[in-house]
């Protein structure tokens, strides 16, 4: 030992003894040598302390930075970098402390001085992740930094060869050589680097600590802090020119705490403070309990319910088994839905208690939610309410009714029930002429009608528009008794009575299995075998009704093949003038049919009228029209052909287009195809109609208006009509009970014909004193049986080709 301090003095030119020995011994000529000997092996032993104390927190550093990588947070891997990049400038430290050698000492130095840039690096861009800052909104500041540490790391690659940054001189530590730095120009640039990145971290912890809510300020503090002893530390070791770097040991330092910090670090303070302010603004009553069931703590919706103070929760076990029936008493784990209170008082609640346990699973306490549900089911029940019952009347809606009769069918098999079909008459009528509120008023009565004489067992409902539909036990009904009731059912508004006309179908359920739907549509076909009687108000199924509606069905699918194959066919009925010469005829429909035989129009017009088919029989007896006009020669040239216009026509075509395009086609005279309406046809859309009836007169068309006198014919619409020729039912005498009475009005009809300079033709005559009587008041053309009935095409033309 002694040889190798003498060689290394004799190396450094130095006398025996180091230059802090020789400035000790200057300076304290008079202290026992005993002390120095004591301090040299306390420095002796100090270098060693150190080197140890560096190799430690290079292990520490180095498995918390191998931990970091592993984690799964995101910001574990800055983590990770920050902590390998301190492990540099401390093992710098290491070479410099344990070596005696200026050239290790020189490389311990270069791993130190990078090192330190290498810790700004990482530490600058620790800081940007955990204090949240976007490096995109801060390129220029991150660019600077970056261009300043990569410079000062770049001048040390040139300190070999310019010695610009720093140079080596030897003193003696511990009684052996040690090299400290000698600081040149670059290793200012080098401080200055360092400095401003280690600042900009610090002052951007700073901000952050500033800016954020006290309670979040701990995680950027304890950082903050423990960066400024380091920073202080290290200015300390600079400015000091102390030969060991201690302040590695606060860099470490700081590099568990940030650690820790980011990866394992739970504000618990925090977290208490933002559960107890999330408990306390809960909707719900909220109550802790100790492990001996006594409460703690109950929120303020807690207090509230039970009516009591924050400061004083030794009621709430009592309060709580008083207000509800069951508190899962002896369960950890447990829920319920409770009623609290009756009628409108009543109130919904959804309890929940749930057990409190520590890291071994002891109970060390539970907690109980209680959730008022009062608004929530209310809206639940109105929204139900409102989804199952008409708005208008209360009564089930249509959907709803049927499955409750059908849960009622399977459950209550024993039962032998009915269906029925309630039916307003004419009830648009009653829209139209007094409006709708007076319409809903009447369905309303109508409802609660049905309500005050229904029994318990009896399921009601509105079906749609003026229908109701009620499902009863067939035993417990008297249908005597039902139909006396609905003769005399009327509505009043305080000061008039108005009776109104109701009509029910019933159907006997025969087979309870089959679909409600198709229950109430026998029910409703019941219904409509007397939607236009009066003083019948009930009428019952039966399959006779079944297979009229399959007989319809049947010839509905057959019309379009019928019309293709010609078995549709037009008979003419011959109309004659005054003299009984014929003149012309009025196409009637009839159908050959193949199996059926012939069939006459009652047996299917009045359902081809009602499902729209008419228009498509219309349109074929408009053409054979024409093509019979077109084909007709010589004296035959003057006769015309009457086609009948179903009201519903107007709504599938134009009609006036359709006829006009046939008169063209065939090249026929337009007055030889006349044009008969009913007066139905002006019954809906007046005004459109009689424009379309004008247009046919304009185009040299004649118009005719059947059935006059049988419906609602006005005088004053027949000012407005454009017509040419007015047709008179005979049956219009026939009906009445005062003969001279009808033969009067009869008269009266044929003269007002003639002074509107109409002409008169009456249809049903069938006997020669009706044809003398008609002729005498002065009507103008015939039509009945008495002359001829309706017959085939050929048979005209042989009648025609006889009477010339």
């Amino acid at each position: 030992m002694g040889k190798t301090r003498k060689k290394a003095q004799k190396q450094l030119s130095l006398p025996s003894y180091s230059n802090l020995e020789y400035v000790f011994r200057k300076k304290k000529k008079n202290y026992p040598t005993n002390r120095y000997i004591i301090w040299e092996k306390g420095e002796k032993s100090m270098r060693l302390t150190f080197a140890i104390i560096y190799i430690l927190l290079i292990i520490l550093l180095g498995v918390f930075g191998a931990i970091a990588r592993k984690s799964k947070k995101s910001i574990g891997y800055a983590v990770s970098l920050l902590l390998f990049s301190f492990i540099v400038p401390i093992m710098g430290n290491l070479f410099i402390v344990l070596s005696s050698n200026q050239l290790l000492s020189t490389i311990g130095s270069y791993i130190y001085f990078i090192g330190m840039d290498l810790m700004a690096f990482s530490l600058f861009d620790f800081t940007l992740v955990y204090c949240n800052i976007s490096w995109r909104k801060n390129k220029k500041k991150c660019y600077i930094i970056y261009t300043l540490l990569t410079l000062d790391i770049l001048q040390y690659f040139f300190n070999p060869f310019l010695g610009q940054a720093f140079g080596m001189e030897a003193i003696t530590v511990d009684g052996y050589p040690y090299y400290r730095l000698i600081p040149h120009v670059g290793q200012f640039f080098h401080r200055i680097a360092v400095y401003i990145a280690f600042f900009v971290s610090l002052s951007i912890f700073l901000a952050k600590a500033i800016r954020v809510p006290r309670i979040y300020a701990e995680k950027y503090n304890v950082i903050f802090f423990t960066m400024v002893v380091a920073g202080i530390w290290q200015s300390y070791y600079i400015f000091s020119r102390t030969p060991i770097d201690r302040s590695m040991i606060a860099m470490a330092v700081c590099g568990m705490f940030i650690f820790y910090f980011s990866l394992f670090f739970r504000p618990y303070r925090l977290l208490d403070r933002m559960l107890a302010k999330i408990a306390s603004q809960m909707p719900e009553a909220i109550y802790f309990f100790d492990a001996n069931e006594r409460c703690i703590w109950a929120n303020s919706n807690g207090c509230k319910l039970l009516v009591i103070h924050s400061d004083n929760y030794e009621s709430v076990q009592h309060r709580l088994a008083a207000m509800f029936d069951d508190l899962g008493e002896g369960m950890d784990h447990w829920a319920s839905k409770q009623v609290v209170g009756s009628g409108r008082d009543t109130r919904y609640f959804s309890l929940k208690k749930h057990l409190v346990s520590d890291e071994k699973y002891r109970k060390i306490g539970s907690f109980l939610t209680i959730q008022d549900n009062t608004p929530d089911v209310l809206k639940q029940q109105r929204d139900m309410y409102e989804a199952t019952h008409d708005k208008l009347t209360g009564m089930f809606t249509k959907e709803h009714l049927f499955n409750v009769i059908r849960s009622n069918l399977d459950n209550r098999k024993d039962v032998d029930y009915s269906i029925a079909y309630f039916d307003i008459k004419d009830f648009k009528m009653v829209n139209d002429i007094f409006g709708k509120d007076v319409g809903d008023k009447v369905l309303v009565r109508v409802a609660n009608w049905i309500r005050e004489n229904a029994r318990d067992n009896w399921i009601y409902g509105r079906i749609g528009g003026d229908a109701f539909g009620v499902c009863f036990p067939t035993n417990l009904v008297r249908l005597p008794l039902v139909e006396d009731k609905l003769a005399k059912f009327v509505i009043s508004n305080g000061t008039i009575d108005q009776h109104i006309l109701m009509h029910v179908g019933i159907y006997h359920i025969t087979d309870p299995s089959i679909d409600i739907s198709i229950m109430f549509d026998r029910a409703h076909l019941a219904q409509t075998s007397i939607k236009n009687e009066y003083n019948t108000h009930i009428a019952l199924y039966d399959d006779k009704m079944r297979d009229q509606v399959l007989w319809g069905q049947k010839i509905s699918t057959e019309l379009e093949d019928a019309i293709k194959k010609r078995q549709i066919v037009p008979y003419l009925q011959p109309i004659v003038d005054n003299k009984g010469t014929i003149i012309g005829a009025e196409a009637l429909v009839r159908w050959l049919h193949p199996t059926e035989g012939f069939l006459p129009p009652f047996t299917f017009i009045p359902l081809f009228e009602k499902n729209g088919m008419i228009a498509d029989v219309d349109k074929y007896i408009w053409r054979c029209a024409c093509e019979i006009l077109a084909s007709w020669t010589g004296e035959k040239e003057k006769l015309f052909i009457s086609v009948n216009i179903s009201p519903k026509d107007f709504y599938f075509m134009d009609v006036f287009a359709e006829i006009d395009k046939l008169v063209k086609e065939f090249k026929i005279n337009p007055n030889r195809l006349r044009i008969e309406i009913t007066e139905t046809v002006m019954m809906t859309d007046a005004e459109s109609r009689m424009a379309i009836l004008k247009r046919f007169r304009d185009n040299g068309y004649i118009v005719e208006m059947d059935d006059f006198g049988s419906g609602y014919s006005s005088l004053n619409q027949l000012k407005d009509m454009p017509l040419d020729v007015l047709k008179i039912d005979m049956k219009f005498l026939s009906k009445a009970e005062d003969n001279q009475k009808a033969e009067t009005i009869l008269r009266n009809i044929l003269r007002l014909s003639s002074d509107l300079g109409l002409f008169s033709l009456t249809e049903g005559v069938e006997t020669k004193d009706q044809y003398n009587m008609l002729n005498q008041m002065g009507c103008n053309l015939f039509q009945g049986y008495y002359f001829a009935k309706p017959m085939s095409v050929s048979d005209y033309e042989k009648l025609c080709d006889a009477k010339k």
